[in-house]
């Protein structure tokens, strides 16, 4: 997939476009209906299939007192895009000025001046332009003056839920990671360098882990402790993760800290991706390290047990 970072580095129009837009936070399976529809044209028509996003995310130019906690890193999120298939990523940098760009300019002079579009792919309530004027009904309005089709791709409904990026969030933010899997189609992952921690893990608990820091905008799911899937030099290993304050030990900054379960490496400074496949308890308070150490022996069983019988154990 070729990656273009802004519109001032494509020189000429695309091949038959068709072209979707959005924030693809997460690349839901909302977004991944979108990048069906866009390829299935594409394909039809011997053209170029097209996703348009932004960088940052707009809310945190047009609400930076709470900007929203992202699901995926702007690297995940091209690497999901490039998996489903699209052949050209357009990131437009996120500025006030394209915040106050009109629909009618928008449509006019990106999506047909220089994109060239001629099947626009969009969800059931997407709107572009300054304050969503380009609603569903300007667009296909626009499309009979300029030329080009506008195909609506329905809400996907999951067990009920609707999918949406709000809705993955609010479901991490409780640790319901099984529903979560459901709207994504994939485990939700957390990646990081390996940080040096206070040590403690297998000097004194007699459990070693991996340590990864939250930054203030990572959306984190609830405290507590996980099974998991650890990735690390294209091998799959599984673990127990605990997210939370170390309350035992009195600590203040919230940590990701992974127990990987046949695992012998010292791998502080080294990437590493974190699936997080189920919640199995709350973080609690021990009276020292011998009682948490055998309450993390009952969380590896148990994480064993839930591994053993994971029907999905895909490496995303």
């Amino acid at each position: 997939m070729q990656v273009y970072q802004g519109l001032d580095t494509i020189k000429k129009t695309f091949d038959n476009p068709a072209v979707t837009i959005g924030n693809f936070d997460g690349v839901h399976l909302g977004h991944q209906a979108l990048f069906r529809k866009v390829v299935s044209i594409s394909r039809s028509k011997d053209g170029d299939a097209v996703a348009i996003t932004f960088d940052p995310h707009p809310l945190k130019m047009l609400r930076p007192d709470s900007p929203p906690k992202l699901i995926s890193t702007l690297d995940q999120k091209i690497e999901l895009i490039s998996e489903a298939g699209i052949e050209h990523l357009i990131l437009l940098p996120f500025t006030m000025e394209l915040a106050a760009t009109s629909a009618v300019e928008f449509v006019d002079r990106i999506l047909h001046r220089i994109i060239g579009v001629e099947d626009l792919v969009v969800g059931y309530d997407y709107a572009c332009g300054k304050g969503r004027q380009g609603d569903i009904n300007f667009l296909k309005k626009q499309g009979d003056l300029l030329g080009f089709k506008v195909h609506v791709v329905p809400p996907i409904t999951i067990d009920g839920m609707v999918v949406s990026s709000t809705k993955v969030r609010g479901l991490v933010a409780q640790g319901e990671m099984r529903q979560v899997r459901l709207l994504l189609g994939r485990y939700y992952q957390i990646r990081g360098i390996v940080q040096v921690g206070k040590r403690r893990g297998g000097k004194v608990v007699g459990f070693p882990t991996a340590n990864l820091n939250f930054e203030k905008e990572d959306l984190c799911p609830k405290t507590g402790v996980y099974v998991v899937q650890v990735l690390h030099e294209d091998r799959c290993y599984g673990g127990v993760l605990n997210i939370g304050y170390n309350p035992t030990f009195g600590d203040q900054r919230l940590t990701a800290e992974t127990h990987i379960f046949d695992f012998n490496k010292n791998i502080y400074g080294h990437p590493i991706r974190v699936n997080i496949i189920q919640r199995i308890r709350d973080e609690q308070k021990f009276a020292g390290p011998k009682e948490l150490a055998a309450q993390i022996f009952k969380d590896v069983e148990t994480a064993r047990l839930i591994l053993a019988n994971e029907s999905d154990l895909s490496e995303s």
